[in-house]
């Protein structure tokens, strides 16, 4: 099955495009060629220019204290096992507590690195991480793999404590969503939110074999599916055809 994400804030969207980069970088450092590595580094700038505003590392502190808020008040349940309450409460503390020893903004003591940053002014520019533009570089991309591992390891640091939030943050709203099988006719899907809930992910899962590929739009007060088909003029059609598929809303 093909899993779809459509986050409905800006908060989960920039949570989402995160959570992509941190799994490419994890992806990437533990392999051995120079470009899986220097593709790492884009990476870690990237992350950098996602986590730079000035309020992402508020924002997720709050939703921490939120989680953590929720959670608490499931307290004294018989449904709710006390245990399993407080492990992921510790694993919100643990986060919380990182998060907020990091001074300034997320990846702010990177800047501080004049190497890295010379790299990071020419790696925009294409072909801009040639020899004869860095060098210093182009003799770092020669180093044993280890080296190489251990420096990403040490850059990544910094970065850690978000990456940590953020999984955690997801795994949780995921969890909130219940799977319900639906069925849009001739390839459209619709419906109405319920009123006093604020949904904030939908999760759409297609079978591959089918070959549609969903165009989702919604707000707070409706969400919509229309299904498309990759043509072989290299446009996408209209699906004619009703389509099952599963629906998940996280809240």
């Amino acid at each position: 099955m093909i899993l779809y994400e459509y986050p409905f804030n800006e908060r989960i969207r920039t949570y989402l495009r995160l959570e992509q980069l941190f799994r490419r970088l994890g992806e990437l450092v533990p392999r051995n060629h120079p470009l899986d590595h220097h593709y790492a580094i884009q990476t870690i700038f990237e992350i950098m220019d996602v986590a730079s505003r000035a309020d992402m590392k508020s924002d997720v502190l709050k939703d921490i204290d939120r989680q953590k808020a929720q959670l608490n008040s499931y307290r004294g349940n018989p449904a709710i096992s006390e245990q399993a309450l407080d492990e992921i409460i510790a694993q919100l503390d643990d986060c919380f507590s990182q998060l907020n020893q990091l001074n300034g903004k997320t990846g702010q003591s990177l800047t501080e690195n004049d190497w890295l940053m010379s790299i990071r002014s020419r790696i925009g520019i294409p072909g801009g991480t040639c020899e004869f533009d860095l060098p210093a570089y182009f003799d770092w991309q020669h180093h044993q793999v280890e080296q190489r591992q251990a420096d990403l390891e040490r850059w990544i640091a910094p970065l850690s404590p978000l990456a940590e939030s953020i999984v955690l943050l997801l795994k949780m709203l995921r969890d909130s969503g219940s799977p319900q099988k639906v069925v849009a006719p001739a390839g459209q899907y619709q419906q109405n939110l319920p009123q006093g809930r604020t949904f904030q992910l939908l999760r759409l899962r297609i079978d591959p074999q089918a070959g549609w590929i969903p165009e989702i739009s919604g707000n707070r007060l409706m969400m919509s599916v229309r299904l498309m088909r990759h043509g072989e003029d290299d446009r996408l059609h209209p699906a004619q055809e009703d389509a099952a598929f599963e629906l998940t809303l996280c809240a």
